[in-house]
């Protein structure tokens, strides 16, 4: 497909093989799909980390296409479980990421992450983007619940992320 056939696109929600059983391609095969499909960008989001984003700068610099530094966390809620999806928006917003996945880390067993919606301050997520994707099942009062708490927190900054999986029947 050519370039002039899509509009800028660029993929916010992406796993490498850094996010262990979960993502499959190494980071610099996606971002180097990504320019094969056109994209103008794409975030590498690893599961609670940061691992896969040194080798995709190096792909997405070769490649032309801007890299997204990001990375996505489960949330436990007794009500509507999500994705928390956080996009760094500049070089602050990386370091408060970056710090977030510490504090995260350190307060869990080695190789672990537990993370509570109450426990999600939004100071913590300055200069972030962020996006929560409700669990597939969720009903419209449990996407509701999500979308109220994520415009009560990051209003301005935030929106709900939809997968679009291919299921065969």
């Amino acid at each position: 497909m050519s370039r002039a056939a899509i509009p800028d696109y660029a993929e916010l929600w992406c796993l490498s093989n850094f996010s262990f059983l979960r993502g499959a391609s190494h980071a610099e095969e996606l971002v180097e799909r990504a320019r094969q499909l056109g994209y103008t960008a794409i975030a590498i989001t690893d599961e609670c980390s940061l691992a896969g984003i040194v080798r995709a700068h190096v792909a997405a610099k070769e490649a032309g296409i801007k890299l997204i530094c990001g990375a996505q966390f489960e949330v436990g809620c007794d009500t509507a479980p999500f994705t928390l999806i956080v996009l760094g928006q500049n070089l602050n917003g990386y370091g408060n990421l970056a710090e977030f996945i510490t504090r995260l880390r350190r307060s869990s067993e080695k190789g672990t992450y537990r993370l509570a919606r109450d426990e999600i301050e939004p100071a913590a997520l300055l200069d972030c983007l962020v996006l929560a994707s409700p669990r597939r099942g969720s009903t419209q009062p449990q996407v509701t619940e999500v979308a109220t708490w994520l415009d009560q927190r990051f209003g301005g900054r935030c929106w709900l992320a939809v997968q679009r999986l291919r299921v065969l029947s």
